[in-house]
């Protein structure tokens, strides 16, 4: 498996949001758990525009898509 080319801590910070560890952490144990049947990119505690990132990164299977994956996978668990 290859080393992704962002962190997580560079994702938030692409989407405007505190991406300290602590504030990762804490932004994950609010929105989890993420039902089965919503999307990442539909869940309602993101905004327009960082909606559209997810879902573009992802379709495009862009260098921020495995990130994107790794967040999906944290608010699901």
């Amino acid at each position: 498996m290859e080393t992704p080319i962002h962190s997580i801590n560079n994702l938030f910070a692409q989407l405007g949001l505190p991406s300290d560890t602590a504030a990762i952490d804490n932004f994950i144990a609010q929105h989890r758990p993420l039902a089965s049947g919503i999307e990442l990119a539909d869940a309602p505690f993101w905004s327009g525009a960082q909606a559209s990132f997810l879902r573009e990164e992802v379709r495009e299977d862009a260098d921020w898509a495995e990130i994107v994956d790794q967040l999906d996978a944290r608010l699901r668990g």
